[in-house]
């Protein structure tokens, strides 16, 4: 390379990645003649069965149209349609990512009697070994709190006398301590990184044993440990929707490849978090809301049909925002027509806009989820519908929360781990075989040859 735009990589490696990088490229149509499913999924968005799962069901209501996959999306948490659970919880105004938790580990909605005694198990394990915030949090601080999340999990490793032991009981105590501190392990990292980066006041709340996950993290977040019912309620929503979406999802489908090694549960949760991090999967969120401050830059009039569906074109010509040809928030590998966790979540982001004066913001997003799939059937070809899915309005309820950026990946792992932990036992349970799928070799053999006959 002529120029190094790379100013943390030497020159010689930069010249040593060129030439590497024509050996590794394929071209995509093998992926036709070979029949190879890229990303484990046909052109229609169905998926190459990996497993078998009683955790969730994703499913496309058939719409007796000629177009595969194309239809209201549904998901269903041991079998219960989850647009049902949350009218329960809304119903009688109760917190119910606890609840939820329970019924994706144990299979069954938990009686009165039931949900008070996990809830004080919960309540019993939330809290970090002794000087461990000191020790591990507070030491060598992370900008990126996926990152830190990691290092923490890792760390409690060293915590637990019975790191190894892959027992479904001992798995299981693991992973209620796990779903119980992670909010502390994110707040904790968050707040030690801010006071190592700019200084001023460093707070630590310890959480409170009567909250519920959801209260608690908005009480351990803010400075005052104040905030609203609606705030907690909608953050409680946002958890309980997030908390499990079916085994072959990216980090999920980790967990069940890296506990099919008999690994032990830290190094497998360490490696969700991995994959939950990247923008295609968990950090989706922070690019809507990144998207949508650069559109609100752009665009003067929101309300201005003509003008919003402009932007939008522009975003998918690569002539706006990051210029990489996509609306973030529109689209998923399986719902077509609609994402029934966006579904759920849309009226209460109503709500909460309303309440703290951002209703013309959301009526922007709102114009946005009805153009942008116009939008892109008139740019691209595509072969099923696309609709506004749950990465799209959560971004904006965190800023409407007064959560920072840099946790809103991590609140997404706060949630998914129950789901994580539900696969990660079904996977010790049912399977004695370690994951390993095939990769067809393409390259030509080649005969080797003496150093002296290699031509410079």
């Amino acid at each position: 390379m002529a120029n190094n735009t790379f100013s943390n990589v030497p020159p010689e490696i930069i010249d040593l990645a060129e030439r590497s990088v024509e050996g590794y490229r394929i071209d995509p149509a093998l992926y036709t003649q070979y029949d190879v499913k890229r990303g484990l999924r046909d052109i229609n968005g169905n998926g190459v069965v990996a497993g078998l799962t009683n955790i969730s069901t994703i499913k496309v209501l058939d719409t007796g149209d000629d177009m595969p996959n194309h239809g209201d999306g549904k998901l269903y948490y041991r079998g219960i349609d989850v647009e049902d659970i949350v009218a329960g919880f809304i119903k009688e105004k109760r917190f119910g990512f606890e609840e939820t938790v329970y019924l994706l580990l144990f299979g069954n909605m938990p009686t009165e009697h039931d949900l008070s005694e996990f809830r004080k198990i919960l309540s019993d394990l939330r809290k970090l070994p002794s000087a461990f915030t000191r020790d591990v949090i507070m030491k060598a601080p992370s900008s990126n709190m996926m990152n830190t999340l990691a290092k923490s999990v890792l760390a409690l490793y060293s915590y637990d006398d019975n790191a190894n032991d892959t027992s479904i009981p001992n798995v299981l105590r693991q992973s209620l301590e796990l779903i119980t501190i992670f909010p502390l392990l994110a707040v904790y990292g968050y707040n030690a990184y801010q006071y190592s980066a700019n200084g001023g006041s460093l707070f630590i709340h310890d959480p409170d044993p009567e909250l519920s996950i959801a209260e608690n993290l908005l009480y351990m977040l803010r400075p005052n440990k104040n905030y609203t019912e609606l705030e907690a309620r909608i953050l409680d929503l946002a958890l309980v929707l997030h908390a499990e979406h079916g085994g072959g999802n990216n980090s999920t489908f980790t967990v069940h490849v890296v506990s099919s090694s008999g690994t032990d549960t830290y190094s497998a949760i360490a490696a969700a978090l991995g994959s939950l991090k990247g923008p295609k999967h968990g950090g989706a969120n922070i690019k809507v809301a990144m998207m949508f401050d650069d559109m609100k830059a752009n665009v003067s009039d929101w309300t201005d049909e003509n003008e919003v569906r402009a932007y939008l074109r522009k975003l998918l010509h690569k002539e706006a925002f990051d210029h990489a040809g996509l609306i973030y928030g529109m689209g998923h590998a399986v719902y077509s027509q609609s994402d029934p966790r966006a579904k759920v979540f849309k009226n209460f982001v109503e709500k909460l806009s309303s309440e703290k004066g951002r209703h013309d913001e959301f009526g922007l997003y709102s114009l946005v989820e009805r153009l942008a799939p116009e939008v892109i059937a008139e740019e691209r070809r595509i072969y099923k519908g696309v609709c506004a899915n749950v990465d799209f309005y959560s971004g904006f309820v965190y800023r409407m929360l007064g959560i920072p950026d840099e946790l809103f990946t991590p609140i997404f792992a706060i949630s998914r781990i129950a789901g994580w932990s539900a696969h990660r036992i079904e996977e010790l349970i049912n399977s004695n075989k370690i994951i390993r799928p095939a990769y067809k070799a393409i390259s030509p053999m080649r005969e080797y040859t003496d150093m002296e006959n290699r031509i410079d």
